[in-house]
C-alpha cells in the first residue's frame, strides 16, 4: 500500500520504518526541512533502539522517502497516517494546532478518496472535529471528495518502539466503517495473526482509551512511589514489597519499580489533559489529581534526601548525575526528573558533572553553556572530584558499577539511587553511604 506520515517524531518514525520493511511505500512529511535532509543523510532526530538500521535500509531501497511538500504527501498515500504532536500547557489544554494543519493540507489538496488516520493523542471529540474541518473545506473548493477518518491510537514505548511495532499487544481502530476497516487490516496484516489482535470501537471510545491506557500505567507508578515513602518511615525496603505484589499475577511487575518520578512526551501531559477534560464536564478527578501530584513531589525526592545529607549546605558542591534522558534506551528528556533535580541543585549553587550515553546533546540544545554544568565524556570522568553521585536514569551501564573506583573518586562517599539500582547491604560494605527511594533502614530518619 501508499502510505503517507505527517510528523516524523517517535512514532511516525517508527511507524514509517516498520511499514517501509514490511513491504509498504511509506512517504515521511514534515515541516522541519533540516530534520527532513538529515534522514536523507541517515541523521536520525531520536534515539531508538534497531531503528537506524530500518531506516538506512528502507530508504536505499525505495521504499521510505522524505520530503517537506505536503501537496505530495498528500497525492501519495491513500493512508494518511497522522502522527504529530499534540503537546499540552501547563492547565492541560491540548495544543491541536499541528492536528489541524495536517487536516487542512488534507482537504486543501486531495484529489481522490482517501483514508485519514489519527494516530496523535487527542481530546475526546476531536477526531469529529476533524471530519467537519475537511468537509467544510472541500465544500468551499467547490468539488466532490470523498474520504473516511478513523483514530488508530499508538501503544509504542520509547525503549522499545521498533519491537512494539511490530509485534503489537493490540490495535485499536475507532471507526464504524467497513470500508475502513478492510485498508486497515490490510494495513497492519504483517504484524497481527489473527483479528483478535485488532479491536473495533466508535471513534470517541477509542480516543479515550489512549488516555485512559497512560494515565493508568502512570497511576501504578505514583502508587508505588506513595507507598515507597511509606515504607520508608517504616523502615521496611520497598523492592520486598514491590517483589511480593509483583508475583500477584493480578498486579503484575510492570510500571511498579519506585524511583523519583516519571517523565517523557506522554504521561505527564496525558495526566494533564484528562484532568482538564474532567472538570470541563463539571467532574473532579481526585485520583487522577493525586497521581500528578504525587509524581511533581516525587521529583523532589532526589533533592530533598541530597539536602537531608548536607544540611541544605549545596553551595559549590560538585555531584555527578548518571543518567539524563527520562527512562533508558532513550535520549528523550522531555520532564525528565533529572531536569528538576540539576535546576534544583542549581538554584542551591551546586555543579552538575553529567553523564547519560544517548541524550547530552539535548540537554545541551536546552540548557546552552553553563558554568555549573558540565557534560563529561564517560561516567567515570562524571566522578572525578564529585561530593556525591546521583543516578536518575536507570540505563544498563550503570547496573554494576565499579564501586571501588567510585570511592576512590567521590570526595563524599554517598550515593543518591533514583532507580533503586543497588543494593543497599552491599553499597554499605564498601564503605559508600547509600540513599536510595523507600529502602527502609538505609535513608531512614526521624519524621
Amino acid at each position: 500500500m501508499k502510505v503517507t506520515i505527517f510528523g516524523i517524531g517517535y512514532v511516525g518514525l517508527v511507524q514509517a520504518a516498520v511499514l517501509a520493511e514490511v513491504g509498504h511505500h511509506v512517504l515521511c512529511i514534515d515541516v522541519n526541512s533540516k530534520k527532513i535532509e538529515n534522514l536523507k543523510q541517515g541523521i536520525l532526530p531520536i534515539f531508538e533502539p534497531n531503528l537506524s538500521a530500518l531506516i538506512t535500509k528502507n530508504f536505499k531501497e525505495g521504499r521510505l522517502r522524505f520530503s517537506t511538500q505536503e501537496k505530495k504527501g498528500v497525492n501519495h498515500g491513500l493512508i494518511q497516517l497522522i502522527t504529530v504532536g499534540t503537546p499540552s500547557d501547563s492547565n492541560g489544554f491540548t495544543d491541536l494546532q499541528s492536528v489541524n494543519s495536517v487536516v487542512h493540507s488534507i482537504a486543501k489538496y486531495m484529489e481522490d478518496y482517501k483514508v485519514v488516520l489519527n494516530k496523535s493523542t487527542v481530546p475526546v471529540g476531536t477526531t469529529e472535529k476533524m471530519q467537519a474541518i475537511m468537509v467544510n473545506i472541500i465544500k468551499k473548493r467547490g468539488v466532490k471528495l470523498n474520504f473516511d477518518i478513523a483514530f488508530n491510537p499508538e501503544f509504542l514505548k520509547e525503549g522499545t518502539a521498533v519491537t512494539d511495532c511490530i509485534n503489537p499487544d493490540r490495535i485499536i481502530i475507532g471507526t464504524d466503517n467497513k470500508l475502513v476497516l478492510k485498508l486497515i487490516y490490510e494495513l497492519y496484516s504483517p504484524f497481527v495473526q489473527n483479528r483478535n489482535f485488532i479491536i473495533l470501537m466508535d471513534i470517541r471510545s477509542a480516543e479515550l482509551t489512549k488516555y485512559t491506557a497512560n494515565c493508568m500505567l502512570a497511576t501504578k507508578i505514583s502508587f508505588i512511589n506513595e507507598i515507597s515513602n511509606l515504607a520508608e518511615r517504616l523502615g521496611v525496603d520497598i523492592e520486598n514489597v514491590r517483589q511480593g505484589i509483583g508475583s500477584d499475577s493480578r498486579i503484575g511487575s510492570s510500571f511498579i519499580q519506585p524511583g523519583c518520578g516519571f517523565g517523557g512526551s506522554c504521561f505527564p501531559k496525558d495526566i494533564k489533559a484528562l484532568i482538564r477534560a474532567s472538570k470541563e464536564m463539571g467532574y473532579h478527578p481526585r485520583l487522577l489529581q493525586a497521581v500528578e501530584d504525587i509524581n511533581i513531589s516525587q521529583k523532589n525526592k532526589l533533592p530533598d534526601l541530597i539536602k537531608q545529607h548536607f544540611g541544605n549546605a549545596l553551595h559549590g558542591k560538585i555531584f555527578a548525575v548518571w543518567g539524563l534522558s527520562f527512562k533508558p534506551n532513550t535520549n528523550d528528556v522531555r520532564e525528565a526528573p533529572s531536569r528538576t533535580l540539576m535546576e534544583i541543585l542549581w538554584n542551591a549553587g551546586a555543579i552538575i558533572q553529567a553523564f547519560d550515553p544517548k541524550s547530552m546533546n539535548e540537554i545541551k540544545l536546552i540548557y546552552g553553556f553553563r558554568k555549573d554544568l558540565k557534560l563529561m565524556k564517560t561516567k567515570e570522568l562524571a566522578l572525578q572530584n564529585a561530593d556525591g553521585l546521583i543516578i536518575c536514569t536507570e540505563w544498563d551501564d550503570f547496573q554494576n558499577p565499579d564501586l571501588n573506583l567510585i570511592k576512590k573518586n567521590l570526595k563524599e562517599s554517598v550515593i543518591f539511587d533514583g532507580r533503586n539500582l543497588y543494593d543497599p547491604e552491599i553499597i554499605q560494605k564498601e564503605g559508600l553511604i547509600y540513599y536510595g527511594i523507600g529502602r527502609g533502614s538505609s535513608n531512614r530518619k526521624k519524621y
